[in-house]
This record gives C-alpha cells, sequence and structure tokens, in this order.
C-alpha cells in the first residue's frame, strides 16, 4: 500500500499568558526551553523525524522571536518539493481579522491544503515537551478507517477534569467528548484513569475541510477541541489513538514512560527542566535515535575554571569561575563568576552571573546582567519588590537588553 501523503499544519500562535513574563516579548512555542531548544523544537523533530517533511507552522502573537528561529535553524533543502518547514502570519484572506481560534487558523490557510492536495491533516499544537512517532498514529487511523484520529493521554480520574476527557468504547471509538466535565468517565478497563485529549488531531482531508467549512457557517469558539471534534463525533469515525502505545526508539529503561507535559505556567515549565537532570532523568535529552533538534551554535565549547558542580547542565560557551552550580540548567554563553551560587535555577542563553550573587528557583530570561552580590530567591517579600515572583514561590526575570549586555560581563 502506497504511504499517504501527510500535510502537518502546526499551530504556533500561542500567547502563553501564563508563562509571562517570559511572554512578554515572544509567543510561547518561541520560549527557550532545556539550555538550547524552543518549546516548538519538540513537536517539529517529531514530524522530521518520524519523516514527515512538509509542514506549515501557523504563527500569530509577537510571532518575530519564533519567526527567526525558524528562518535559522529549520531551514530546510529546496530540491525536493514537498519537503518544507513554512511560516504563515495572518493573511487575513477571509477578512481583515486575526485567527479566532486554532481551528479558524486552519480554515484561514485551508487553500494550502487544498494546493497540497493530501491524504492525511495533521494538526499538533506547539506548546509541548514530549516525543511521539507520528507515523504510529498514522498506522492506527489507517487501521481504524477513520475520519478523525484524536492523540490521547491516560491521566488519574482526579486530574482528568482540568482537560478534554474522550469516552470511547471498546475499538476505541470515541462516542463523546467532553471539555472538563465535573465527573469524568474512566476509560474502558482501568476505572483509576481516563483519556485526555493531547490537542494532536490527524483528519481525513475531506473531514477536515467539510467541517471547517461548516463550522465557519456558525456563532462558535472555532476551536478543535471545543467545537470540530465534539461536532463530529455522533457523525463521523472518531477514534483515539493511546499514545502510552506510541514507541520512542532510544528510550531509556529509566525514563517515564509516555512523557508528556504542558509547560503552560511557569511552574510547569520549571519542573520540566527538573526532569531533564539527575542521572536517571524522567526526560532524557540523550537520544541519538530519536534527537530533539535544533539549530547550531557558533561559538566555543563551555569552560570551566573551576567549582562545585552538581547534577547540572551546562550549554555550550559558557564559562564558570569558581562558582556553586546545584540542579540547575544553564544555556549558551553564561557566564558565572567568582562566588556565585546557583541553585535550583534556570539560566538562559547568555546571561552573566556577578561575583558573590545567590540565585535560588530563579528563571533568569537571556542577555541579563545579574550585579556582584545580589541575592534573589532567598527572600520572597523582598523578591516581590523588584521582580516577578510567581504563586510557587519561583523568582522570573524577564528579557534583558542585548545592547546593554554585550561588553559588559566582563565587569562583574
Amino acid at each position: 500500500m502506497a504511504r499517504e501523503r501527510v500535510l502537518a499544519m502546526i499551530l504556533a500562535g500561542g500567547m502563553g499568558r501564563r508563562l509571562y513574563p517570559l511572554t512578554r516579548d515572544r509567543s510561547k512555542p518561541a520560549v527557550p526551553f532545556g539550555g538550547r531548544y524552543r518549546i516548538v523544537d519538540f513537536v517539529l523533530s517529531n514530524f522530521v523525524n518520524s519523516g514527515i517533511l512538509s509542514l506549515y507552522v501557523l504563527v500569530q502573537y509577537k510571532s518575530q522571536s519564533l519567526i527567526e528561529h525558524l528562518r535559522t535553524a529549520w531551514r530546510p533543502g529546496g530540491l525536493i518539493p514537498d519537503h518544507f518547514i513554512n511560516m504563515v502570519p495572518p493573511q487575513m484572506r477571509l477578512g481583515e481579522m486575526w485567527y479566532r481560534g486554532n481551528a479558524d487558523a486552519v480554515l484561514q490557510n485551508l487553500h494550502l491544503v487544498e494546493d497540497f492536495y493530501p491524504d492525511l491533516v495533521a494538526v499538533f499544537g506547539a506548546d509541548h515537551i514530549y516525543r511521539m512517532d507520528v507515523n504510529q498514529m498514522v498506522a492506527f487511523h489507517r487501521e481504524r478507517e477513520a475520519d478523525v484520529t484524536v492523540a490521547a493521554r491516560r491521566v488519574p480520574l482526579a486530574e482528568a477534569a482540568d482537560f478534554g476527557v474522550l469516552e470511547v468504547d471498546a475499538t476505541g471509538r470515541i462516542v463523546k467528548f467532553v471539555e472538563k466535565p465535573a465527573t469524568p468517565r474512566p476509560m474502558p478497563g482501568d476505572p483509576s484513569r481516563a483519556y485526555v485529549s493531547m490537542g494532536n488531531y490527524l483528519f481525513r482531508r475531506e473531514a477536515l475541510v467539510d467541517a471547517l467549512l461548516a463550522d465557519a457557517e456558525r456563532d462558535t469558539d472555532h476551536d478543535f477541541g471545543k467545537t470540530i471534534i465534539p461536532d463530529l463525533v455522533p457523525r463521523a469515525r472518531v477514534f483515539a489513538y493511546d499514545f502510552h502505545r506510541n514507541e520512542i526508539p532510544g528510550l531509556k529503561p529509566y525514563e517515564e514512560a509516555a512523557y508528556w507535559r504542558d509547560v503552560g505556567t511557569l511552574e510547569a515549565y520549571w519542573r520540566a527542566h527538573m526532569d531533564l537532570l539527575g542521572e536517571e532523568p524522567r526526560f532524557d535529552l540523550d537520544n541519538r535515535h530519536w534527537p530533539i533538534l535544533t539549530g547550531p551554535y557558533q561559538g566555543p565549547p563551555a569552560r570551566i575554571v573551576a567549582g562545585d558542580f552538581e547534577n547540572a547542565e551546562i550549554g555550550a560557551g559558557s564559562l564558570l569561575k569558581r562558582a556553586t552550580i546545584r540542579n540547575s540548567i544553564l544555556g549558551r554563553g553564561v557566564w558565572v563568576n567568582e562566588g556565585a551560587v546557583v541553585e535550583d535555577s534556570i539560566i538562559m542563553d547568555y546571561s552573566a552571573i556577578g561575583k558573590g550573587v545567590h540565585l535560588r528557583r530563579v528563571i533568569v530570561d537571556r542577555f541579563n546582567i545579574i550585579g556582584t552580590g545580589k541575592e534573589i530567591g532567598l527572600d520572597r517579600e523582598e523578591d516581590r519588590q523588584h521582580y516577578h515572583v510567581d504563586p510557587a514561590g519561583l523568582v522570573v526575570i524577564p528579557r534583558g537588553g542585548r545592547r546593554e549586555f554585550l561588553g559588559s560581563r566582563e565587569e562583574l
């Protein structure tokens, strides 16, 4: 049987309000993650590793940072026409309006689907940290002769009320889709857990086009989870694909099975970083069979003069001088000077930590300078007067100015 022609529409226009101030200057998919990546790199890597290389990335909110990242980090060759990763800002082809929902984002670019004429359209979000072989979901979709397949996770029943819950029959066909139900129904054969939607969908092309055109005629949220999928469930073949059955090569025995995180809050973002650390991390970035891809770094290796280091990731181009680093992730080109202590923190690219600084549970965005002797994260009330402090007590310092940063770190 010939392989299906698959087109991916990546929804990357998220505002990310709950990640503020990391999203002050950029959209959520453009937020740095893991010392060298952006959040969007995870979904793009999943498609590229799956051999699905026809991707449109739909951008909207504060998109320039994301556009620059995609331009420099994701540049496929142009020799094969169907191999592309193209950015698509709102075109306003249907009127002078921005995207009114994630379904409307695809509707406003339906001409791209019609021009490419795929068998299947994958509509995936760009906000999550995970690995997934999309081909296995495609195979499931084909075997069920589905119109729509929804990627589903198993979660404890007590947590399911925060998600879109999928009620399925014994074959995996969805019989009901309920957004944040008060009393979630358990999955078949396991009364302790429920299936919830991951926000990743696979459509037969005709089913997608018909559903979007019908939705455009109604006054709805124009949202896949809230309107499109629930409307299709009673009259189409809509199935749930169990993400826990997805097998990734190179996964370590100690890693969390079917690891998936929505890093939509500062605490979730910080905790996902902590999952990368340790001798046996829950999510190990060292997987050569299924790498997370991103752009190259044109700089030197990390240089460590001396210090006390425990359970840390240090980015290329960093310079550490007799400092203490514990349970922390440092991006590329980070300088940490004499006597500084960095604990349980995330320091992004090109930031400089001065002499004698003490940081605990702090997220430092790019191009920041933390001056000599500062203590951040040790006194919550003091921190509130100067910085953004989230309900979990994390202190966040927004992106600094590149002009002020250049040439200044030597003085710290």
